[in-house]
């Protein structure tokens, strides 16, 4: 149920951020396959968390339209995750580091051969042609994010 929870909450923070900037249409840039795509840092006080990153690493930070409970982290211009409010404490496996793969429903169906679950309602099509996503839960209950640069083919949705 946990996963399930995390999942929902992930979600919506990247979908909205995905959608936030008119100018980004289209998927992310081509990190290649196996590699970190995007990810999500999990946080009790967003303003605090904002300032401490801020100065270690030089992040610059964009409002999301729809909330005020997270934040767009950009790097050299170019957005890379986002930095959002917890619901409630925070757990050691809040946050979620998406990986890219060129065939989403082949990773989802290979996550639950290898004993992964898929929470209800993943994987999606991200707005504006911005790709798919889906999360599973290792067989351990830790979650991990799959991010497809293309829409899921229709029979998979």
């Amino acid at each position: 149920m946990r996963a399930i929870l995390i999942a929902a909450g992930i979600a919506l923070v990247l979908t909205t951020s995905l959608s936030a900037a008119a100018e980004n249409k289209g998927p992310k840039p081509d990190v290649g396959d196996g590699r970190v795509a995007w990810f999500d840092i999990t946080t009790t006080n967003l303003a605090q968390s904002r300032a401490f990153y801020e100065q270690l690493f030089g992040w610059q930070f964009t409002s999301l339209k729809g909330t005020d409970r997270a934040l767009e982290i950009v790097s050299g211009d170019r957005p890379i995750g986002t930095l959002r409010e917890a619901d409630g404490k925070i757990s050691p496996f809040d946050g979620v580091v998406y990986i890219q793969v060129s065939d989403l429903p082949g990773h989802c169906t290979k996550a639950k051969e290898l004993g992964g679950m898929i929470p209800p309602g993943f994987p999606f099509d991200l707005p504006d042609d911005k790709g798919a996503i889906a999360v599973v839960a290792d067989p351990s209950g830790h979650p991990i994010g799959m991010y497809s640069r293309t829409a899921l083919p229709k029979a998979a949705m």
